[in-house]
C-alpha cells in the first residue's frame, strides 16, 4: 500500500479514532464486544489510569487515504522492568484486517519507538501488561470472550508470526458448564474441600462489602502473595489496587469473592470470580454512553449467566494442603445455587502444573489457548 502512513496519536481526535476504529473492523463480528467509548478514554487518560504513573505509553494509526486502516500500542512497564531487571518493550491494542503491510507498518513502529528507548525486546499483546489483558488466542471456539479477555480473528497469529516473533508463554483458559459438572456430583466430592479447610484451621468467608476497602487490603497482600513467582508478575501499586478496586466495585457479585482466612483473620488464600459483563456489553451494542450505550448495558447486564474465575491463589505456607481447591469447590457451589450457567478460570500459565490438574479434577474443560509472544529487538 503505496499511500500507507503511520501516525503517532498526540491528540483527542486521534485517539477518539484509535477508539473507533474496531467498530469497523468488526462490523458484523458476533464474537466482538463493543467497548463504551468514555470507558475506553478514561482507560487511556494519563490523569485517570494510575499505570501511566510507572509507564511510557505510544499510540499509533496506521492511515490509508485518510482512512484509518489499523492501530497499535507501544508500551514500556518501568515498574515491571524493575522488578524483573529486564528491559521489555510491549505492544498490545493490535487492531488490522488481514494486510501483511498494514502489521508490518504497525509492528516497525512499536519496535522502532521501544528501541529507541533503550529496549532489547518486545513481548505482547499487553494490553497494557499481565495485570489487565494480554495474548492472542491460537486455538478453541470462536464465541465472544469473557470478562477482561481479549478477542482477535483467526489471522491475528499469522500476522504476528510474520514478523518474527515466536511463543513466549501460552495461557490456558477452563471452561465448566456449572450445572452438569456440579449438580449430580455426590456430597463428598464438596466435603473434600471442607475437610482441607478444616485441617489447615481455615474458614472461607465472601467478601464484605460493609468493609469493602478493608477487605480490598487483604485481597491486594493475598495477590501478591500468592502470584509473586508467577511468569510474567508484577506487584500492582497501591494506586492501582484501588483504581481497579473503585471500577469492580459496581459490576461485582460480592457472593462469589472468596476470602480464605485463619480464625484471627490473617489471610490464607482467594478465589476472585466476576459477572461476565461481556455478555451486556455485547448485546449492548457499545458506543457512547448516552444516549443509548449505558442504558442498554444496564438493562442486559440483568441477564448475565456467566462468571469469570479471574484469580485463585494460596499463599506461601499454606500450599499444597488442598486450599485452591477448596477455593474451587466453594465457587462452583455458589455459582450453582446462584444459577450462573457457565464458568471459565483464565487465565492459567500452561506450566502451572498444578492448578491445571486440580481444575481439571474439579470438572473443568481446557477450552481456550492464548499466546504471549516475544522478538529481540
Amino acid at each position: 500500500m503505496s499511500d500507507l502512513t503511520i501516525e503517532a496519536v498526540s491528540g483527542k481526535k486521534q485517539l477518539v479514532e484509535f477508539i473507533q476504529f474496531p467498530f469497523s473492523l468488526y462490523k458484523g463480528d458476533p464474537c466482538w464486544v463493543p467497548p463504551l467509548i468514555e470507558e475506553r478514554l478514561e482507560f487511556f487518560d494519563p490523569a485517570k489510569n494510575p499505570f501511566y504513573e510507572h509507564s511510557r505509553v505510544q499510540h499509533f494509526l496506521a492511515r490509508s487515504n485518510g482512512k484509518v486502516v489499523g492501530t497499535i500500542v507501544g508500551v514500556i512497564d518501568d515498574h515491571y522492568n524493575s522488578f524483573h531487571d529486564e528491559k521489555m518493550a510491549g505492544f498490545g491494542f493490535l487492531e488490522a484486517p488481514d494486510d501483511p503491510d498494514i502489521a508490518a507498518a504497525l509492528f516497525e513502529a512499536a519496535e522502532n519507538w521501544g528501541r529507541a528507548q533503550g529496549m532489547t525486546f518486545i513481548r505482547g499483546p499487553l494490553n497494557f501488561g499481565t495485570n489487565q489483558e494480554l495474548g492472542t488466542l491460537i486455538d478453541g471456539p470462536r464465541e465472544p470472550p469473557f470478562f477482561m479477555m481479549t478477542y482477535n480473528p483467526p489471522y491475528y497469529p499469522s500476522l504476528i508470526e510474520r514478523e518474527g516473533y515466536a511463543k513466549a508463554k501460552d495461557l490456558y483458559a477452563w471452561i465448566f458448564d456449572i450445572e452438569p459438572a456440579f449438580k449430580a456430583a455426590p456430597e463428598k466430592f464438596f466435603k473434600v474441600g471442607d475437610r482441607a479447610l478444616k485441617n489447615a484451621g481455615l474458614t472461607i468467608r465472601k467478601i464484605d462489602m460493609k468493609n469493602y476497602w478493608k477487605d480490598v487490603e487483604v485481597i491486594k497482600a493475598a495477590y501478591n502473595g500468592a502470584w509473586e513467582r508467577n511468569w510474567g508478575f508484577v506487584p500492582m501499586t497501591d494506586h492501582e489496587v484501588d483504581h481497579l478496586a473503585r471500577s469492580l466495585k459496581p459490576i461485582m457479585d460480592p457472593d462469589i469473592v472468596f476470602i480464605a482466612e485463619t480464625a484471627d483473620g490473617t489471610p490464607a488464600g482467594l478465589a476472585l470470580n466476576m459477572p461476565d459483563i461481556h455478555q451486556a456489553l455485547r448485546l449492548s451494542g457499545g458506543g457512547r454512553y448516552w444516549p443509548l450505550g449505558l442504558p442498554r448495558f444496564m438493562w442486559h447486564r440483568r441477564h448475565i449467566d456467566q462468571v469469570r474465575l479471574m484469580l485463585v491463589g494460596v499463599l506461601p505456607g499454606y500450599r499444597g494442603r488442598g486450599i485452591d481447591g477448596a477455593c474451587l469447590l466453594e465457587t462452583a457451589r455458589t455459582t450453582l445455587q446462584k444459577g450462573y450457567k457457565r464458568l471459565e478460570g483464565s487465565w492459567i500459565l500452561e506450566d502451572n502444573d498444578d492448578m491445571n490438574l486440580i481444575i481439571e479434577r474439579v470438572g473443568g474443560r481446557h477450552y481456550k489457548t492464548y499466546r504471549v509472544y516475544q522478538k529481540d529487538l
